[in-house]
């Protein structure tokens, strides 16, 4: 159950966050994937791969770097942190004509998202995730969407600075009986 996997990271009173529910238009993105699960992250191991080639991406939309978690259909509603997930590192694009080598294309569809801050290093993100997990959505008028969950990473953030901030998307629709 998802949330046994968050007991052990209560949470700061910072926390008790609303988001913003955003409809994002079909997203284009260039980057780099691993098959991973909660229990052996290979988070690290990805974005130090991704980070020095991402140059090699020329037609980006801007600076923002992205991290996306592609989930199987129906990945929460029998929980299991050692099922595996696609972990990508990527950066928005206006087009799939150039895609150096090593790297590959991924399309989020376009759909409702409810948008967090989180604020703090991301050491700490587990606490907004339970958050968002066992305490947000259960209470809300919305259910995850099978789509890409993801974290937009812009100037504000600093990986382990205390001050760091990035936004993190969550693909959401109506619950059908609220």
């Amino acid at each position: 159950m998802l949330s046994a996997f968050f007991q052990s990271n209560p949470l700061s009173d910072h926390l008790f966050m609303y988001p913003q529910i955003k409809h994002l238009d079909e997203l284009k993105l260039i980057g780099m994937h691993l098959k991973m699960n909660f229990t052996n992250n290979r988070t690290y191991e990805l974005w130090s791969r991704f980070m020095p080639r991402r140059k090699e991406i020329h037609n980006h939309v801007d600076s923002e770097l992205f991290s996306i978690e592609v989930y199987a259909p129906n990945y929460f509603k029998s929980f299991d942190a050692e099922v595996p997930f696609e972990k990508w590192a990527a950066v928005a694009v206006t087009d799939f004509e150039t895609i150096p080598e090593g790297m590959d294309p991924i399309v989020i569809e376009a759909g409702l998202y409810a948008v967090f801050i989180h604020k703090g290093p991301a050491s700490d993100g587990p606490k907004t995730y339970q958050y968002i997990f066992v305490q947000w959505l259960p209470n809300s008028k919305y259910e995850l969407d099978d789509r890409p969950h993801f974290a937009r990473m812009g100037e504000k953030y600093r990986r382990d600075d205390p001050e760091s901030e990035e936004k993190i998307w969550i693909p959401i629709k109506a619950k059908e009986n609220f």
